[in-house]
């Protein structure tokens, strides 16, 4: 049948009310109908008459019921999934004029690696809030694994700041580059590798590494291992920034920071980055992801700006080499 607006708005938009599906919503989410009721404050009777409405007013059945509950059909599947955006659509609307009667509040929802809130996200928080102070920041790790991006595409989250490969293309997002950010092999300041010059990869082969696990960087170290032939002797395999900066502090490991973190924590972590020959750690730059066909609030929209202002000036000097040559 075709959908023309005379149609629609007979079948659908007199009938289907917004009410009714978030009480479907919270239905599907609970498998109950005594338990939606129990958690929007309504009476069972009420919730079974708005999901009998949407059902009239769709022409099918939108759950299942069974002795333990009930549970969603493929027709309650679809519709909430595209309910979902028109709920998200209608908070950005809301957060949009909370932001116009005063431009100084809001909320901002970001999802990034550990090490880029170890350094990068701080400094931009903290310089946005000195202009915008009431602006409310809600910050998730992304899981580095995957190019999935489920935080996003669920809406949980505004924006993503991860690395990403040049070539990725999916057609919900937007991808931009932000800058390039290296790697580098570091040791603690303590270490007698600290004060030498002209490593070779094959005089530190040997020693304790820690590597954060299946990542991008780990491919890349290990492929400059497997180029000369030799073993990586990895001892610890850790994602996590402050167990490895501990672990570096003592002077007996060796591992592998971003420049960017690297370049203005080095001191304070008592981390130096190691002069070793010829090594290329490179992987993707620092991208911006957000989600296409889908407006950002005002004040999400001035963060990404001030990100973009911030982040000009980052990255290695042209003359940086990714295995030693940024010592500071």
């Amino acid at each position: 049948m075709i959908r023309t607006p005379s149609v629609w708005m007979d079948r659908i938009g007199k009938r289907m009310k917004l009410r009714d599906l978030y009480i479907l919503s919270a239905v599907v989410r609970w498998g109950s109908m005594a338990k939606a009721a129990s958690h929007l404050g309504m009476s069972q009777p009420a919730v079974s008459e708005a999901i009998a409405s949407l059902e009239a007013a769709l022409g099918v059945r939108l759950l299942n019921r069974h002795a333990q509950g009930v549970e969603s059909t493929i027709y309650a599947d679809a519709l909430l999934k595209r309910g979902q955006v028109v709920f998200d659509e209608l908070m950005q609307g809301i957060n949009d004029i909370e932001f116009l009667t005063n431009p100084e509040v809001g909320e901002v929802r970001i999802a990034c690696a550990e090490f880029l809130s170890a350094d990068l996200l701080p400094r931009a928080i903290s310089l946005f809030s000195q202009q915008y102070p009431h602006v409310v920041f809600s910050v998730v790790q992304q899981d580095t694994t995957t190019l999935d991006h489920r935080e996003l595409h669920e809406r949980v989250v505004d924006l993503v700041l991860a690395r990403m490969p040049v070539n990725f293309v999916d057609d919900d997002l937007n991808v931009e580059v932000l800058f390039e950010d290296p790697h580098c092999i570091v040791a603690g300041t303590s270490s007698p590798w600290a004060s030498r010059h002209n490593i070779a990869l094959t005089e530190i082969a040997g020693e304790p590494w820690i590597i954060p696990p299946s990542s991008i960087i780990e491919k890349f170290v290990q492929a400059e291992f497997e180029k000369r032939d030799i073993k990586l002797n990895v001892v610890v395999n850790a994602a996590s920034i402050l167990l490895r900066n501990q672990l570096l502090s003592t002077g007996r490991y060796i591992s592998v920071l971003p420049f960017s973190l690297l370049s203005g924590n080095a001191k304070q972590w008592s981390i130096t980055a190691l002069e070793v020959d010829d090594v290329h750690l490179t992987p993707p730059p620092i991208s911006l992801i957000t989600l296409k066909r889908r407006a950002l609030s005002p004040v999400v929209e001035r963060f990404v700006e001030h990100l973009r202002a911030i982040t000009k000036s980052m990255g290695p000097p042209a003359t940086h080499s990714t295995s030693g040559a940024s010592r500071r």
